[in-house]
């Protein structure tokens, strides 16, 4: 009986959009027969390594995981030793010894096994996936081969660092009203499922007519309370259809499109996705990674399928021997700034220079919109606040203004 492996692979399909993912299949002539059979053309099949090393990290419940900047401190420190003339078994076995994290020793060490075996350093490293991705291992190998390892490994820990910086200044802007936005649910369920039924005992004993307001906030806590089983549920099981209805293609598309659509927030996703593109693609450049194989990794790690359909289209022009930038002018994901900035780098010579440039702008640009948006945010959510705590107390004191009548009545 044959054992079901688990293969990554990268495909194009019939629109020239590249997808990338893993399935299990007896062998990779299996695996790209069923990727045929769904329509894509294989572009790369290989069998998931798991190392002894991973199986022994991999606990239950819990994925412990190393850090993109303990991976960018890594390459710094990796290319300062092998630039100062030291064996790479030997820098290894350095950084080895002095990393905090206990998993990236781990992991460090058997890439100076798999070395010291006779692997290159790519191959030890593309062991490790969820450590060191695609992108990071193709530039490795560029490096190996054209005999500019140090500066490669100095290159991506500006590039790892760079991208650390971009998700910490949006992940930073967006915990202060995800905080308050969390605490306010929380006071009016709170207030809905507890503080309004005693409410709703003390008036029913005083008989008489409750102002409408009450009686709608009443009837509110009324629902809630009975069925707050139901909410519950129906909010757990929307989360999970949803999160498994985005990993579909066809859902990954559409929530994509969707989030670029989304006032404010729309143009802060678009000027990620833009800037993460510009840089990827500038770095692979100027390491001297083959076009076509760069332009395969950026649609990997685009992080954003409109990105990636752009880029199906660039690859399409780039193989009929025409320019990288001008089928990005039928992509809106694209503003004319960067494709016509694509444009001069080709023309000069400096596409990596201008591809730098865009994204240092971006990223500046995200900063400023991210700073502007928390600024108007923070108050909006503290008149929301207001506004709902505020109108459940005045509709819960309201029949106390008439308690008189309610006693006669």
């Amino acid at each position: 009986m044959t054992t079901a492996a688990t293969f990554e692979y990268r495909a194009r399909d019939r629109k020239g959009g590249i997808h990338a993912g893993s399935m299990e299949g007896a062998s990779s002539a299996a695996v790209a027969v069923a990727l045929r059979d769904k329509g894509f053309v294989p572009l790369k099949i290989e069998e998931r390594r798991v190392s002894a090393l991973d199986k022994e990290l991999s606990i239950p419940g819990f994925k412990r995981k190393v850090k993109q900047k303990e991976v960018a401190i890594l390459s710094r420190q990796l290319a300062t030793m092998v630039n100062s003339g030291l064996t790479l078994v030997r820098a290894l076995s350095i950084l080895e010894k002095q990393a905090d994290n206990p998993l990236l020793s781990r992991v460090v060490a058997d890439v100076r096994t798999r070395v010291e075996q006779g692997s290159s350093l790519s191959g030890a490293l593309e062991a490790h996936p969820g450590v060191f991705g695609h992108l990071y291992v193709s530039m490795i190998r560029a490096g190996e081969v054209g005999g500019a390892l140090d500066e490669t490994l100095l290159r991506l820990a500006d590039n790892l660092e760079a991208a650390a910086r971009l998700r910490s200044k949006v992940k930073s802007a967006m915990a202060y009203p995800v905080v308050v936005l969390a605490l306010i649910i929380m006071i009016v369920s709170g207030m809905l499922l507890f503080v309004v039924p005693i409410f709703e005992g003390m008036y029913a004993d005083l008989g008489g007519t409750l102002p409408f307001p009450t009686r709608i906030l009443i009837g509110i806590s009324s629902v809630l309370t009975t069925f707050w089983w139901f909410f519950l549920g129906a909010t757990i099981g929307g989360v999970f259809l949803f999160r498994r209805w985005k990993r579909t293609p066809e859902g990954r598309h559409t929530f994509d499109a969707l989030k670029l659509r989304i006032p404010i927030l729309g143009k802060v996703v678009q000027k990620v996705a833009i800037s993460r593109f510009a840089r990827t693609l500038s770095v692979l450049s100027r390491t001297g990674v083959p076009v076509l194989q760069a332009l395969d990794i950026v649609a990997v790690t685009a992080g954003n399928s409109q990105v990636t359909d752009a880029i199906g289209d660039v690859q399409s022009s780039v193989r009929r021997g025409e320019s990288l930038a001008a089928p990005l002018h039928r992509h809106e994901v694209f503003p004319p700034m960067v494709t016509h900035m694509m444009a001069v780098g080709e023309e000069t010579g400096a596409l990596d220079t201008m591809l730098s440039k865009v994204a240092d702008f971006y990223d500046q640009e995200v900063d400023d919109t991210m700073s502007a948006l928390t600024s108007l945010i923070e108050p909006l959510l503290i008149i929301v606040m207001g506004v709902a705590v505020g109108g459940i107390l005045i509709a819960l004191y309201l029949p106390m203004f008439n308690i008189a009548n309610l006693i006669q009545n």
